[in-house]
């Protein structure tokens, strides 16, 4: 695995874009220089749920700046993730296209609960490890995370569609405070947050968790804002929290609110933020949360610092999926060995990252027997496609589902266009479990699978075919599947030596 002397995080949230670079010393991160801006993407979402052009135009910009930045780093020392706002959007796919020409990097949407343990990964490596439950709480632009983890593990994660730019823009449009505003604001958190508030509630005759920490900006801004108040230390209270309700009520505009420590490019989202907060508190049995320095980006970065060092954590999460749904390791082992053995004569068309998703694929592609034989590898695509993978981003899952999906079957039906880079992908792992149906370590003949311009040959000993005419039948088979879909990629003729 490539090592890198630095590494860049860059977190596309609803609200603000930021960007972290650190240093890499052995298994540390040394933070250096980051870049934050208020892109407010989740306030350009129309009642159509599409990004308009104005927060396209914000968003596009500071990519370039932070694109620019970044200028001359290797693609495997970045990672770019987005979040909710771009969760929801319909319009994503396009502005994405754009947006990764304005980076210059890969980006990837993520699901909610693993920005939960992405938040949760950030917020524990900024803070004293402890062997004590703690709760971490972040409320982002477009949605609120809430995570219970012990030392640097998360146990629960719950992601939630409520967010200070939303809930700003739903219930305080134009700044307007009112109380029945902030009431229909507290009623609709209240009730979101009961929905997943079991794992997370601290009571009287319950204390699930020690320490409650908050991240992200509206977290910090609202520990500021009761520390220069007389409220904390710096932390959030409850009853800084309800002050600061009846500020906003009496005040009736955001912007005639006059308090120390309330910033400029807070103000626009303090209410939603603040709404959320309190119910919070008041739903989960907080009355005093600390503020941490970590969040998302950092991260990200830890992350990243773990793949690169070989501590994969989709690596781990494949092999928990293989424990929960009892696949055979053995099996499944082979199939991977010969499935990227075959893969690797093709390089460089088929680079490092495929290479890895066609080996969890083939460690994977049975999943789906669990449920049941009939169509298993129908039942294992599902599972990829729906499954909470931490680790994996949303376009990773579909590929690992697409190429389960693949794995056996008719081709014709699954819709791919002729330059789909799966292709191959799905032609080594297709005859990677044809030379394995026997599920007992056969010895395999001398093979090789050449491409050129989408025809494929796979050369065989004439012997070897000979004496396996099961194989040689399946084969045959196997050569009117892919003839069925050409011409624009094929498993063309056996070639026997």
């Amino acid at each position: 695995m490539q090592e890198y002397e630095t590494l860049a995080a860059i977190d596309l949230g609803s609200n603000s874009f930021h960007m972290q670079v650190g240093r890499v010393e052995g298994d540390q991160l040394f933070y250096l220089d980051s870049i934050k801006q208020p892109v407010r993407l989740a306030s350009g979402l129309t009642a159509s749920k599409r990004l308009d052009a104005a927060s396209q135009r914000r968003a596009l910009n500071c990519l370039s700046r932070i694109g620019e930045r970044l200028q001359g780093m290797p693609p495997g020392a970045v990672r770019a993730v987005g979040t909710s706002a771009l969760r929801v959007a319909k319009n994503a796919p396009e502005f994405l296209a754009k947006a990764r020409a304005a980076l210059g990097f890969e980006i990837e949407i993520v699901a909610g609960r693993e920005e939960a343990r992405l938040i949760y990964l950030g917020v524990s490596h900024s803070l004293p490890l402890t062997s004590t439950p703690r709760l971490v709480v972040d409320i982002g632009g477009g949605s609120t995370e809430c995570i219970l983890g012990t030392g640097y593990e998360p146990q629960e994660r719950e992601s939630l569609r409520m967010g200070c730019v939303v809930f700003s823009k739903q219930f305080f449009a134009d700044g307007v405070v009112s109380k029945q505003a902030m009431d229909s604001a507290d009623t609709t958190a209240r009730v979101e947050i009961q929905l997943v508030a079991s794992p997370f509630r601290n009571s009287s005759s319950k204390q699930v968790w020690q320490e409650a920490v908050g991240s992200s900006g509206t977290a910090r801004a609202l520990g500021e804002i009761c520390r220069l108040n007389n409220h904390s230390d710096g932390a959030i209270t409850l009853n800084g929290l309800r002050w600061l309700r009846d500020r906003l009520i009496k005040a009736g505009q955001v912007n005639n609110l006059d308090l120390p420590g309330l910033k400029p490019d807070r103000r626009p989202v303090l209410a939603g933020g603040m709404a959320i907060m309190l119910a919070l508190f008041e739903e989960l049995g907080i009355d005093q949360m600390d503020v941490a320095q970590g969040a998302m980006r950092e991260g990200i970065l830890w992350d990243l610092l773990g793949r690169v060092h070989d501590q994969d954590m989709r690596d781990i999460s494949v092999s928990q999926f293989q424990r929960r749904y009892l696949v055979d390791i053995k099996q499944a082992g082979r199939v991977a060995l010969l499935a990227t053995a075959l893969a690797k004569n093709l390089q460089p068309e088929i680079d490092e990252e495929a290479l890895r998703a066609l080996n969890w694929a083939a460690l994977l592609h049975e999943i789906g027997i669990s449920i049941a034989h009939s169509g298993f590898h129908k039942h294992g695509a599902y599972i990829l496609e729906n499954a909470d993978m931490p680790g994996f981003s949303r376009r990773d899952q579909s590929r690992l589902a697409s190429l389960v999906r693949a794995s056996r079957g008719g081709l014709g039906k699954l819709g791919y266009s002729p330059v789909d880079q799966n292709w191959p992908l799905i032609l080594c792992l297709r005859l990677a479990v044809l030379f394995n149906s026997g599920r007992n370590n056969p010895s395999q003949p001398k093979m090789q699978l050449t491409c050129n311009h989408g025809a494929c040959n796979l050369h065989l000993p004439a012997a070897w075919l000979k004496a396996n005419l099961l194989t040689q039948a399946a084969l045959d088979d196997e050569l009117k599947a892919w003839r069925e879909v050409g011409p624009y990629f094929r498993l063309e003729q056996l070639q026997t030596d």
